[in-house]
């Protein structure tokens, strides 16, 4: 009888066992739950069956009893149906119950706070949602000219940038802005990382940001990067290339998990003008230039050997 105990004992204890891993699985694979991502893919879903149906606009409003002016805010994420109001959306586009119930648990996660809102007071709503996007993002390719990738700065770097930006920022949000930037690294490691496909030009590394110290501890970051985090796909674009520099703007490409129905989105930045691009046409174009400066850049071996010799340069 001990014996039986015993194997049902171990057998009990295995399966547990088992379903924890399954748990702790399903946890990991799992993609960031950004409300901002859900509440695209939200508007998304909405839109897409809009259309499908041939809807306009105007007509979808009337069947919710708000005016179109205020549609327009709804399906630019700038204002939340209601339960009630979405539920007579449903059953007005023909959502099926499978899909009404995924549009009320997107709707549920977009309502709640994520560590991107205790910045709200910092950014404009376009950026702040921006970081929402970029939270929940599968894949970030990025473009920058001149200067050292976001994502890939280290603390020194990044506050000498912002710091220097005495025209947009005000320096009492210097320390909390660097925060946010480090905030927004915490991806690059861990379960769910992202997958950073970054271009810049050599020159980032010999642009002098906050002096020659924090030059040397930032390139010596990028190379721990580089041999540590496979997520991180750094190429630089050599002095001796004859193209794949664009004007100098900086501009992000923000790929999303397949369980979501969210196209790529863009964000571009120049001083004093940024904001989020959704526009298919301007998205690809983007796509078309980033494709073609990876064509201009080094591989990623040859950018970490360009770093390495570049850091023997430096002392």
């Amino acid at each position: 009888m001990a014996d039986v105990l015993t194997t049902v004992e171990t057998a009990r204890m295995s399966y547990s066992s088992g379903v924890m891993f399954i748990r702790r699985y399903l946890e990991v694979a799992m993609p960031s739950e950004s409300p901002a991502v859900a509440q695209m893919e939200l508007i998304q879903r909405i839109r897409e069956q809009r259309r499908r149906l041939g809807y306009d606009a105007a007509a979808v409003a009337k069947s919710v009893s708000i005016a179109p002016a205020n549609w327009s805010h709804v399906e630019a994420g700038r204002r939340m149906l209601t339960v009630a109001k979405l539920d007579i959306l449903c059953d007005y586009l023909e959502f099926t119950e499978p899909e009404r119930k995924r549009l009320l648990e997107l709707r549920a996660l977009a309502k709640e706070r994520s560590w991107y809102h205790d910045y709200s007071a910092l950014l404009s709503d376009e950026l702040l949602r921006f970081h929402g996007l970029e939270f929940g993002a599968r894949k970030v390719r990025s473009n920058d000219s001149l200067l050292v990738p976001g994502l890939l700065q280290t603390r020194e770097y990044a506050h000498a940038l912002i710091s220097s930006d005495t025209t947009f920022i005000p320096q009492a949000q210097v320390k909390q802005r660097v925060a946010l930037r480090l905030r927004r690294q915490e991806r690059l490691r861990g379960d769910d990382r992202v997958e950073i496909i970054a271009v810049a030009s050599e020159a980032a590394l010999y642009q002098r940001i906050g002096g020659i110290d924090v030059l040397r501890g930032q390139i010596m970051h990028l190379i721990q990067l580089l041999e540590t985090c496979d997520n991180v796909d750094l190429r630089l674009i050599p002095f001796s290339a004859e193209s794949g520099i664009h004007n100098g703007a900086t501009f992000y490409l923000l790929d999303f998990h397949d369980s979501t129905v969210l196209p790529t989105i863009g964000w571009h930045e120049s001083p004093g003008v940024a904001g989020l691009l959704e526009d298919a046409s301007t998205v690809q174009a983007l796509d078309v230039i980033h494709e073609r400066a990876l064509v201009a850049a080094l591989s990623r071996a040859e950018t970490l050997d360009l770093i390495r010799e570049t850091a023997r340069k430096i002392g």
